[in-house]
């Protein structure tokens, strides 16, 4: 009996001291629910301090993709004439000729509806409404692409000056030009020829050609290495990225997020292939990998930091995950105690810090709790 004593002993301390390696290692973060009021007083920032980045690309079966979830792999250049056939006359000289339309022209200048701009050649997204802005220059203007990696920037010397010309990544069209007096945040001013783009509201259906090809989903479920760890390991997952999602600071760092102050949740966001995976079979598997009955912690990590919480990214994943937390509580799962998971609809997720990406698979280690589901 006093061996057993002793060799729980010696884990407890061992889990405990794993935990404040942890908190310390990672710039003396508060994961245990202590307050941190000295969140100024941080060192100069290294590269691994800095958020990941999510403007690349990611490749996976041979083809290119958005973070956002789009295929952005070059079409072949016979496809590409192929869709151009199908195009006005201006159109075509716009895109395939790089032409410009003649300012206060355009049938988009003026557009003030919600929804998004996508590339007349092949539907790729380029730019949400919200980042729409009015410059004055006569041509449709915006501060932010719909992501990074669906255009692509190349110097343009024509008309004896130095620009930086914009086309669509997946069918190489002439968008534009981009220029650096524009509006916060980024300063940026996106310069489009109306004929390069279609409008689609938010009130009419997205064409399967605008369409992610993967999908998206967000799961919080304690420390977040161990979350993102045993996600990247199912078959079908593209990538898993850990983050902070559902708060009231924008961009917030791994201390602010430690104090419990921001409303963020340490959240693992997964992009997966729907032809692989299923959102069902995610949720089973968070449903394994923590447990859902612990309210505002997991293990030794509380604050609602470490909520149990699903971000859906549309209508239908809500009501899956509902479905599924039904399900698993009509089975009696986990002892019949209450599940606490929330489920609510997805906003903006901030990628954590470079250090925290891929953790567990570059330290050797796992912090997952696991659930008796």
């Amino acid at each position: 009996m006093s061996e057993l004593l002793v060799g729980a002993g010696l884990v407890a301390l061992a889990v405990g001291a794993a935990f404040f390696a942890r908190e310390i290692s990672n710039g003396g973060g508060t994961g245990s629910g202590m307050a941190s009021t000295d969140v100024g007083a941080i060192k100069p920032l290294r590269a691994d301090d800095q958020p990941a980045d999510m403007s690349g690309v990611i490749e996976y079966n041979g083809r290119k993709y958005s973070y956002s979830g789009y295929d952005i792999t070059p079409l072949p250049r016979e496809q590409v004439e192929e869709l151009a056939r199908t195009l006005d006359p201006e159109a075509y000289r716009i895109t395939m000729k790089a032409g410009t339309e003649p300012a206060f022209c355009g049938d988009l200048l003026n557009n003030k509806e919600q929804g998004m701009y996508v590339c007349v050649l092949g539907g790729l997204p380029l730019f949400r409404a919200g980042t729409k802005f009015e410059s004055g220059s006569g041509w449709p203007s915006f501060y932010e692409p719909y992501d990074p990696a669906h255009i692509v920037e190349r110097e343009d010397r024509s008309h004896g000056m130095i620009r930086i010309e914009i086309l669509d990544a997946r069918s190489g069209a002439h968008l534009g030009h981009v220029f650096d007096d524009g509006p916060p945040p980024t300063g940026k001013r996106y310069c489009l020829n109306s004929a390069a783009m279609k409008f689609i509201s938010d009130d009419e259906p997205t064409p399967a050609e605008s369409q992610p090809a993967l999908h998206i989903a967000s799961f919080g479920g304690g420390c977040f290495w161990g979350v993102e760890d045993s996600f990247q390991k199912l078959n079908g997952v593209v990538d898993a990225m850990s983050g902070y999602q559902g708060g009231h600071l924008d961009n917030p760092t791994y201390r602010q997020v430690c104090s419990d102050n921001t409303g963020h949740a340490e959240v693992v966001r997964v992009m997966y292939d729907p032809k692989g995976i299923s959102y069902d079979e995610l949720l089973t598997h968070f449903f394994k990998v923590h447990d859902p009955t612990q309210l505002n912690r997991q293990g030794f990590d509380y604050g609602s930091q470490y909520r149990s919480v699903i971000f859906a990214s549309n209508a239908e994943q809500i009501e899956q995950a509902k479905a599924h937390v039904q399900k698993l509580s009509e089975a009696g799962k986990f002892g019949g105690r209450k599940i606490v998971t929330q489920i609510l609809p997805a906003p903006e997720f901030f990628p954590a810090e470079v250090y925290h990406q891929d953790y567990n698979a570059r330290h050797g280690r796992s912090c997952s709790i696991g659930s008796d589901g």
